[in-house]
């Protein structure tokens, strides 16, 4: 579970200024702009890490100092794109990915094992165990779905979302029963909350910008009343913190250092660290009111919160928080857009448009106006080649500039259209 291992001591400022962030060694460094979407420890030496689109697992037992390839694409013999992974203890534990494959190991992540469960879900976005209650959801691209088993793993039911939600990302849970789900609705960025076991849910919070996510939580475990929300967002708007001190009931929202923020971690209500695709690791000792570049990190999509002196983040490579940390430095790379060719623009009646991909992937379409108003969803796509794939739309609109906004499995990006 990604809250409850925080096991937070009395902190000092003089402790904070001695926490530093570097990328660790003797892990691969991603290229091509793509990034590690996950990582997830048991204690301060047992990890794993999941590399997204070069779809691989590393394992470490010596809190990050080695890693060793447990399985990739080649192994399990099929195309995949790795979006989450989770551990209930040191031999069972989960891989999510965007392909509609789940995964379940039960010797530690050395053989993996197919999960099946119906219906099938597309995606499998977010995890989080508690004990031998395992919770899942997906998928950012929609539709809005929890699986959940009792018995870890083995066994596993699937429950529509869409009454409450267009897209889930993540789940987080304080105990078996009670626990978050976030994503968003047609309003905008979406917190769920349940205290049955995800048998009834409830909005503790709704954004009011359509096409906006809340992509990542964290509740503090010695406070559990604590809230950290990270607000994906797109041009022309801004990312977003929100924290509540309630349990959900009333929030604070706070500019985040940039637009595609994801990763978010705090070690109490005021020293936190969030990232995203767009940039590296961002630090705040005022809970989020100013924000200082660490210059460490790229293509950030998870801050993994271990205890009050140790951290680790995922992103170009894998980061690690702690003190007296002397590792290499490297050229940090975010997210490479995609190459998006609109033409001709400006348009008329029709709007067209070719998109370059990288590989497998999927494609959520919005069209927004200046004010980043969203207008409509133009298609929610499955890419299953690379290479250019052209769209065309009817453009029924008035004169003047508009946003077209790519969603795809390694983050965002907005393209300026004039008609």
């Amino acid at each position: 579970m990604k809250t409850i291992r925080l096991l937070l001591l009395c902190c000092y400022f003089p402790l904070y200024a001695q926490l530093t962030w570097a990328p660790l060694p003797n892990i691969t460094v991603n290229t091509n702009g793509q990034r590690f979407d996950d990582v997830f420890f048991l204690n301060e030496t047992t990890g794993w890490a999941a590399n997204g689109y070069y779809a691989a697992v590393y394992k470490t037992t010596d809190g990050g100092q080695n890693w060793v390839l447990q399985t990739n694409n080649a192994l399990l013999g099929s195309d995949h794109y790795f979006r989450n992974i989770e551990f209930i203890d040191e031999n069972v534990g989960f891989l999510g990915t965007l392909n509609g494959k789940f995964y379940r190991t039960t010797d530690g992540g050395v053989t993996w094992n197919l999960v099946s469960i119906s219906p099938n879900p597309q995606a499998i976005c977010g995890l989080d165990a508690v004990g031998a209650t395992v919770y899942g959801c997906g998928a950012y691209f929609s539709p809005a779905y929890m699986i959940k088993s009792t018995d870890s793993g083995q066994t596993w039911q699937y429950t529509d979302m869409a009454a409450y939600a267009n897209a889930l990302v993540e789940v987080l849970f304080l105990d078996a029963q009670t626990g978050y789900a976030c994503g968003n609705n047609a309003a905008g960025a979406l917190i769920l909350k349940t205290t049955d076991g995800g048998q009834s849910w409830s909005v503790v919070y709704n954004g009011s910008i359509p096409g906006e996510y809340v992509w990542k939580l964290q509740v503090l475990p010695n406070n559990p009343n604590q809230i950290f929300g990270a607000v994906q967002s797109f041009g022309p708007q801004t990312g977003k913190l929100i924290t509540s001190s309630d349990g959900g009931q009333t929030w604070t929202t706070k500019t985040a250092p940039e637009t595609g923020i994801q990763a978010v971690g705090f070690l109490d209500a005021n020293h936190g660290w969030m990232g995203g695709y767009s940039a590296g690791i961002y630090e705040t000792t005022d809970g989020g009111d100013t924000w200082v570049n660490t210059n460490v990190g790229g293509n950030l999509n998870r801050i993994f919160m271990v205890n009050s002196t140790l951290a680790f983040a995922c992103g170009t490579t894998i980061y690690k928080l702690s003190g007296n940390l002397s590792t290499p430095t490297f050229d940090e790379q975010g997210r490479m857009p995609l190459q998006v060719t609109v033409a001709p623009n400006p348009i008329r009646d029709k709007l067209q448009l070719t998109i370059e991909y990288l590989g497998n992937d999927h494609l959520n379409l919005g069209l927004y106006d200046a004010q980043g108003k969203w207008l409509k969803t133009l298609i929610v796509d499955e890419i299953q080649h690379q290479g250019p794939k052209t769209y065309q739309f009817d453009f029924p609109y008035p004169s003047g500039v508009y946003y077209i906004n790519l969603h795809t499995n390694t983050g965002r990006q907005s393209v300026k259209i004039v008609k």
